[in-house]
């Protein structure tokens, strides 16, 4: 955020004493006041947020966090990526009335400044949030759970990787504190972590994983309220967009990576029989299928022809073979040659027509084939009917537009 400081009346009346007992400020020619280059950073505002704008993020984007990424609530954003909307939208929906404070928070609008100074005067810590407390655990248990899940079941390259949940109470702790930083509270992470790892032990104790991971997040979030927590006197420092955008990515990537490690290793899909087939079998399998070596074959061929004849004629190739006007197929229905004349293709309509029109069938098993076919036969000679036309017309236009320029 911006640099502007909130500072206790204390520090207040000290300043303006040594203002008064100071030496005496630099003054230009034109009677102005030059100040400190640290005075004028202290004294500017953030660009200011739109209290619209955040309410068209939070209704469009609001799921993914892209209001609390313009209100440069990084944290915040990725929590709500990490859950869709704070646990599918429950905590989006949650924030429909929130969204003024935190323009006003962004902003850094007097009023707000006022009102957390006498927060800072009332109380020496954070006071306790049920709100706040039960985001910690959930988190925290999120984070652990998907650690767990992504910690491989079968043997790695011979190895056993199972000794990687030692890793677990790292990542529920990580959460924790994620959840605690939000805002203007912030506390250490090294508290809740050495606790995480202290109430770990328990899943010994407790055969339920779900209920150890609970446990131990319960323990790191009493940790970071009990220890850690502390005022955010200072509003935290605004990033550059490049240094927020590698920061979150490289966090969704991380993200990103346990859900894969979790699908590949330990995600089975089930095969036509209903047993269950671990996915990177059935990677494995699909990249040596001959579905997969025929399509491989053909991006091959398909690139090295763009290499000689150049993409503009391989895009027309391509887009001719997808026959989307039906041109190809009408003339494979009737039988007749892409270079014959209209009547041509009116000949072989109606001699299709006699042929399989379903009241000359007599066989009932055969009469829906007969139905089918003679449907095919008519959508057929109106596709190409339709071509024809369009093209004599265009001749017919251009031919007279020559005339016209001679």
């Amino acid at each position: 955020m911006g640099t502007k400081q909130t500072v206790s009346p204390v520090a207040g009346k000290n300043k303006t004493n040594n203002s008064a007992s100071g030496s005496p400020s630099k003054v230009k020619s034109n009677g102005q006041v030059q100040g400190k280059s640290s005075n004028k950073e202290v004294n500017a505002l953030p660009p200011q947020k739109s209290v619209v704008i955040a309410y068209l993020c939070w209704l469009f984007g609001g799921i993914f966090g892209l209001h609390h990424l313009y209100l440069h609530r990084d944290r915040h954003a990725f929590i709500w990526w990490c859950t869709l909307g704070g646990y599918m939208g429950i905590g989006w929906m949650g924030e429909l009335f929130l969204i003024p404070e935190y323009v006003r928070d962004a902003n850094e609008d007097p009023k707000f400044v006022k009102m957390f100074v006498a927060k800072l005067q009332a109380y020496p810590k954070p006071p306790y949030s049920s709100k706040r407390f039960v985001g910690q655990v959930m988190i925290g248990h999120l984070f652990g759970q998907v650690c767990s899940m992504a910690i491989p079941e079968t043997l790695v390259g011979g190895w056993d990787l199972s000794f990687l949940h030692w890793a677990i109470p790292l990542f529920v702790s990580l959460g924790v504190w994620l959840v605690g930083n939000i805002g203007r509270e912030q506390g250490v992470w090294w508290h809740c972590l050495l606790t995480a790892y202290l109430a770990y032990p328990a899943r010994y104790l407790i055969y339920d994983e779900t209920y150890s991971l609970l446990l131990t997040g319960l323990v790191a979030a009493l940790t970071f309220d009990g220890l850690s927590k502390q005022w955010r006197r200072t509003p935290p420092r605004r990033g550059s967009p490049g240094e927020r955008t590698f920061k979150l990515t490289t966090a969704v990537v991380i993200y990103c990576a346990f859900w894969g490690s979790f699908l590949y290793f330990n995600g089975t899909i089930s095969d036509e029989d209903g047993g269950e087939v671990p996915i990177h079998e059935a990677i494995h399998n699909f990249l040596a299928s001959a579905w997969w070596t025929d399509l491989k074959q053909a991006l091959q061929d398909t690139y090295n022809y763009a290499q000689h004849h150049g993409w503009y004629e391989t895009w027309k190739e391509v887009f001719e073979s997808m026959d989307v006007d039906g041109e190809r197929n009408s003339y494979k229905v009737l039988g007749v040659s892409a270079t014959a004349s209209q009547a041509e293709i009116t000949t072989a309509y109606r001699k299709l027509s006699k042929e399989y029109h379903p009241d000359k069938v007599k066989d009932e098993g055969l009469r829906a084939q007969a139905h089918q076919r003679f449907i095919e036969i008519q959508q057929a000679y109106s596709v190409l009917s339709k071509i024809k036309s369009n093209r004599r017309r265009k001749n017919k236009q251009y031919q007279e537009e020559e005339a016209i320029v001679l």
